[in-house]
């Protein structure tokens, strides 16, 4: 009898694990657009600080992560124990806010020119090198900067692997949400320390005697600047991707529009939900930046 208990709890134990891990998968799946944006923009927050201070300063706004998500996996929680309808709501804002945020990013790479942009990137590698600037001033407010940019992200992952956990058991939620949390937090700033350190391992590998180190060491260099561009175009998409989703499926009228201008199989089947949920996306963004620029200059004072 007691083998068969123990054998029971084991297999208990054994279909709960498998339960949260294919829902941190699909929580991980439905994130992944948090994930590449977040990526982007804190490999960006470290943009002007000294070398041999990157990844200190990395270290840094991850511990700052890990104290975010130490307080919104707990009210996570709560909401999910005591007012589970504000789940749905708190997607929809998440989903909207997505949406905002990617249309605020395209639209100031179009209403701003190259011009500012390079201004101030120029007015900040001079402060760096001024030896009467206080380093560690500039540190602690880029730091607090990438913190306080980190615990919106971090909201709305945790809100979104929250939406995707809401029927589960209290059990499996806080394994889901404490290893999304762990996981993209380690993922994220694991990636960021790499990233920002591309360019120092290029310049030593074209350093070196090897000519294939050097040809390697060369290639690295040239593709850093690359591949942070590359990261900062593919989270704005996931984003307009990933909100507009959330949107759609969240309104009804929006799902069943998509849904009927689908193709029941073939690549399309696909490919039309998925430009469907960028569109809606974008659309969403322009009405939510508009709204808020109005609001804004009707406040301001006169």
């Amino acid at each position: 009898m007691a083998g068969a208990s123990l054998l029971a709890l084991l297999d208990d134990i054994a279909t709960i694990l498998d339960d949260v891990s294919a829902m941190t998968q699909v929580a991980a799946k439905k994130t992944a657009g948090v994930l590449g944006d977040d990526l982007a923009l804190n490999a960006q927050q470290v943009a002007g600080v000294k070398a041999d201070r990157e990844l200190p300063v990395v270290w840094a706004v991850a511990k700052g992560s890990f104290i975010n998500k130490a307080i919104l996996v707990p009210a996570a929680l709560a909401i999910s124990a005591f007012a589970p309808w504000l789940v749905t709501p708190l997607l929809m804002l998440g989903g909207a806010f997505l949406c905002y945020e990617g249309f605020e990013k395209l639209a100031h790479k179009y209403l701003h020119s190259e011009t500012e942009d390079s201004v101030h990137r120029v007015e900040l590698m001079h402060a760096v090198a001024d030896p009467t600037v206080d380093l560690l001033a500039l540190e602690k407010d880029k730091i607090k900067g990438a913190i306080r940019t980190d615990f919106i992200l971090s909201a709305e992952i945790i809100v979104i692997t929250l939406g995707t956990v809401a029927a589960a058991s209290f059990g499996k939620q806080v394994a889901v949400l404490t290893g999304i949390a762990i996981v993209m937090t380690i993922g994220v700033y694991g990636l960021v320390a790499g990233i920002v350190k591309l360019d120092d391992a290029g310049l030593y590998l074209s350093q070196r005697a090897n000519a294939a180190a050097r040809a390697f060491g060369r290639v690295l260099l040239a593709a850093a600047p690359k591949l942070m561009k590359l990261l900062t175009v593919l989270g704005t998409a996931a984003m307009f991707l990933v909100g507009g989703g959330i949107l759609v499926h969240g309104l009804p009228v929006l799902h069943h529009a998509v849904e009927a201008i689908a193709p029941a199989s073939g690549v399309l089947a696909v490919l039309v939900p998925l430009l469907a949920d960028a569109l809606i996306g974008i659309g969403i963004g322009a009405l939510v930046l508009g709204a808020i620029s109005a609001t804004k200059r009707l406040l301001k004072p006169t």
